[in-house]
């Protein structure tokens, strides 16, 4: 193709794309369409079926948060039963719950993962097991000292206490799931926090261990979310919606263009994967304030998968589901078809590669895609046409065209699944 022709390809596509500004109509009547969505929200029955109402079979008892003298009491109450196992010549272990994929449920009616209630006795006296059962009494005795000081630290710290015995992060990390899941409590009860990385900005005000926090004066960069979520409280806003974002850059072009100002919202981002204070965050948020949730991730595989983390939970930490999770966030973009709908340019749009091909075929047997027609659409359109797109493609249209034109577009059209 010549020079000229892919300007006038180009030329083209760009008009198509520009020509949803014209289409665009007064902000006012942007936000009636987003007030219907957010006053149906308000009006919502509070979710009252828990697990334990449903008494499925072979299901863990989800965790509860506890206090540190409740956390103090189970870690005294596991080391007694370890002495007893000793005296019965059973030996030193811990019967520690199985977070394997195999050890998972998925519960339409709650909308999320759940432990199931294989378990398996991680024992001192085997050599496959022994250094794990010896890390377990270590950071049981670390999490006794640090209820009985009443302090915080981060996962970092804890691993820095016994780097020799340790070894790397990932080891201390995932044995603390562990005892989180033994003890029956939630990880922040255990007073180990992982360290900041999301960030909020836009019509939220809330208080944070006493002081008010106002997110319209926090700059570009927003506010960044506390590690320890139980600090955090009074929540205020006079938002239609919280907008969860895949990414920093696309956070930032939405904070800088004051994106809330004109289109009342609050804008969240873990930047990239969930970690567990922002997951904490936007469930205690739209919790207490009431309003819908609206997703912005990449067309491709992994950006959904964000989006089921959020909705779902992880595999990972399916123990504390019930608290990790915000079910019904709707899939705002970008969407597959939004690729040809908004004629995002062929540069722009990525091949999928294998690993991409096998994650979303996978993706299309999880329940939580199937139960949706929507979803299974676009995913199964994702997957034929084998091709991606970042957020970031949108800026092939001008820089501020993510704010100026699509999602005022989406907004308007209630685009939303």
């Amino acid at each position: 193709m010549s020079s000229r022709r892919k300007r006038g390809a180009a030329g083209a596509n760009d008009g198509g794309a520009l020509a949803f500004k014209k289409k665009l109509k007064s902000d006012d009547e942007i936000l009636a369409k987003v007030a219907k969505l957010s006053e149906a929200e308000k009006k919502k029955p509070k979710e009252s079926v828990t697990l334990q109402d449903l008494n499925l079979p072979n299901v863990s008892k989800e965790v509860v948060d506890l206090g540190a003298p409740q956390v103090i009491s189970e870690i005294e109450k596991t080391m007694l039963s370890v002495a007893a196992s000793i005296l019965n010549g059973h030996g030193f272990g811990y019967t520690i719950p199985t977070r394997t994929s195999a050890n998972q449920l998925y519960v339409p009616q709650l909308d999320r993962i759940v432990l199931k209630d294989k378990s398996s006795f991680r024992q001192y006296g085997n050599m496959s097991t022994v250094r794990k059962t010896a890390i377990t009494t270590r950071i049981l005795q670390l999490i006794h000292q640090l209820c009985n000081k009443g302090i915080h630290v981060t996962k970092r710290d804890l691993f820095y206490t016994d780097v020799k015995l340790f070894q790397e992060q990932g080891q201390s990390d995932t044995i603390l799931d562990d005892v989180s899941c033994m003890l029956g409590c939630t990880r922040s009860s255990l007073n180990v926090v992982g360290s900041e990385k999301g960030v909020v900005v836009g019509r939220l005000i809330f208080v944070e261990d006493g002081d008010v926090i106002d997110c319209t004066k926090m700059g570009v960069g927003g506010k960044a979310i506390p590690p320890n979520i139980d600090k955090v409280t009074g929540f205020q806003s006079d938002a239609k919606f919280i907008l969860l974002v895949e990414k920093d850059a696309a956070f930032m072009r939405l904070a800088e263009d004051r994106f809330y100002n004109r289109f009342p919202c609050v804008i969240i981002t873990a930047k990239g994967q969930p970690d567990v204070a922002t997951r904490l965050f936007l469930k205690k948020m739209k919790s207490e304030l009431k309003i819908p949730v609206l997703g912005l991730v990449d067309s491709d595989p992994y950006g959904l998968k964000i989006l089921s983390v959020y909705m779902s939970g992880s595999k990972n930490m399916s123990y504390d589901s019930s608290n990790l999770t915000t079910p019904d966030i709707k899939w705002l973009g970008v969407r597959p078809s939004d690729l040809d709908r908004f004629k995002i340019p062929e540069q722009c749009r990525l091949p999928m590669t294998d690993a991409d091909m096998k994650t979303g075929k996978e993706m299309l047997e999880e329940d939580f895609i199937k139960k949706d027609p929507r979803w299974h659409a676009e995913l199964e359109l994702m997957v034929k046409k084998k091709e991606k797109a970042e957020i970031q493609a949108l800026s092939s249209f001008g820089f501020q065209y993510l704010t100026e034109v699509y999602l005022p577009m989406k907004l308007q059209e209630g685009d939303w699944i």
